[in-house]
């Protein structure tokens, strides 16, 4: 009998859950497995935890919410899932699935406080769904509620607590900025100007300290609700530091009679853009004509400067009021530009006072950046409680990656990074985890390009 030979299978890469064959190297194959263990690629982490303690972030967030859960049968503490979702936010995890797997991480057991970290999972999926669900009563799957006021003012304490002492003005910046909506979220609204349904938060910082993040419907003023957030923020510096200046600063959507009016009526100062009209205009014409005549003879950008007082005749406003106008003339187009503002003209001289104060105010729209790559845009929930909460989260992240680079990593390259970057150069640090009876052993990269930057932030923050 006669059997035919089978034919040679040709050699294939294999590939299964398991283990990836990769093109070989000098002779040898490269197979890659997730077999490693107890490795983590988020050990630069280790210093977000420092600057958590030397704050004292998480605890005081975990006060500001009721948890009407039975003791008896809880398995995570309300501070350690609080802590799993702003470390993960920090780290750029953005979604609660992600925790399935980070639950098991050893690393993410460390950093939520967890006393057998990485033997003992952490809040899975669907446990951390339900705190951010909470509907501000107990029921039967959600008995967690943040109080809202009890944060509002925990962001403001932190920023006070930031001071040794009383600085000699506090500059208050205040923005909104748009939050796309793909669903039919609660108050979602088309916003004409961005072209979308959107949410329309307002964020107000001092410097770069995150002082209010108050999501908001888009149909609703640019400066809604900005005075009620202003009032209480300004009685908590007062109550702290009750001489010091206070400037509110903002661009033209918040130049109107109600804030304005209230910052007089309580000795605050504002100076705001004003948005330009044809009666404006005119009123710097001749600084206009002396901007195009340095333009043609210098062939650059030529500005003036000019300032009067100014009432509207509409009577909208209570009072007249100074004006600061920019004349510039551009290759080919005038730029005129507008503040109005409560400070002097001995306090602060027209070109200083636009370009020295109220320029500056575009350094706050680099921190609401920061916001969303911190995941503030991410508003998919279906309320906007939830959406608030989710708000709240991401601010904390942005308050901790925030105390990171003032306390840890003043004089280093990275003092004035993006949140994003610190995340991707100084916190992405592959490591593997050994524990034994008295240490936790964090071995991270010999190769890491930062060492020097991660050696010194650490010993500012031990300090």
């Amino acid at each position: 009998m006669f059997y035919a030979r089978e034919a040679p299978i040709p050699a294939m890469t294999q590939c299964t859950e398991s283990s990836f064959e990769f093109e070989a190297h000098a002779g040898r194959q490269v197979v890659a497995r997730f077999d490693g263990g107890a490795v983590t690629s988020d050990a630069g982490a280790l210093l977000l935890r420092e600057a958590e303690r030397r704050i004292g972030l998480l605890d005081r967030v975990a006060a500001c919410f009721e948890d009407w859960r039975d003791g008896r049968y809880v398995r995570h503490s309300l501070s350690e899932m609080l802590a799993q979702r702003v470390y993960g936010l920090a780290l750029g995890y953005e979604d609660v699935n992600d925790h399935e797997r980070l639950r098991e991480d050893a690393l993410f057991g460390l950093l939520a406080g967890r006393r057998e970290a990485g033997r003992a999972p952490l809040a899975g999926k669907s446990t951390l769904n339900r705190l951010e669900r909470g509907a501000g009563q107990a029921d039967r799957y959600c008995k967690i509620h943040c109080r809202q006021e009890r944060f509002d003012a925990l962001l403001v304490e932190l920023f006070l607590e930031a001071h040794a002492q009383a600085p000699e003005r506090v500059v208050l910046d205040v923005d909104v900025t748009d939050l796309p909506l793909h669903g039919r979220q609660e108050g979602r609204f088309f916003h004409g100007f961005y072209d979308e349904y959107c949410y329309l938060p307002l964020y107000i910082f001092a410097g770069g300290h995150l002082l209010c993040a108050r999501l908001r419907a888009a149909g609703e003023d640019a400066a809604a609700g900005v005075k009620e957030e202003l009032e209480r923020i300004v009685h908590q510096i007062r109550r702290r530091w009750p001489r010091v200046q206070i400037i509110v600063r903002g661009d033209s959507g918040f130049c109107r009679e109600e804030l304005m009016g209230w910052c007089e009526a309580q000795g605050v100062d504002y100076v705001l853009g004003l948005a330009r009209n044809d009666r404006l205009r005119r009123r710097i014409e001749a600084g206009m004509e002396q901007a195009r005549r340095q333009q043609r003879e210098t062939g650059r950008a030529a500005r003036v400067f000019a300032e009067f007082e100014h009432e509207t005749v509409t009577g909208s406003w209570s009072r007249k009021r100074r004006v600061v106008a920019k004349a510039e003339m551009l290759e080919g187009k005038e730029n005129p530009r507008f503040v109005v503002t409560s400070l002097s003209g001995q306090q602060w001289p027209a070109r200083e006072l636009y370009e020295d104060l109220y320029c500056e105010r575009g350094e706050m729209e680099n921190r609401i950046k920061e916001q969303l790559s911190l995941f503030a845009g991410r508003v998919s929930a279906e309320t906007m409680r939830a959406n608030q909460l989710r708000l709240n989260l991401a601010a904390c992240a942005y308050v901790l990656v925030e105390a990171l680079r003032r306390l840890g990593l003043k004089g280093t390259e990275m003092e004035r990074a993006q949140a994003a970057t610190i995340r991707l150069r100084l916190l992405k640090i592959g490591a593997r985890i050994r524990m034994t009876a008295r240490r936790i052993w964090v071995s991270m990269a010999e190769g890491f390009a930062l060492m020097g930057v991660f050696r010194q932030a650490w010993a500012q923050l031990r300090c």
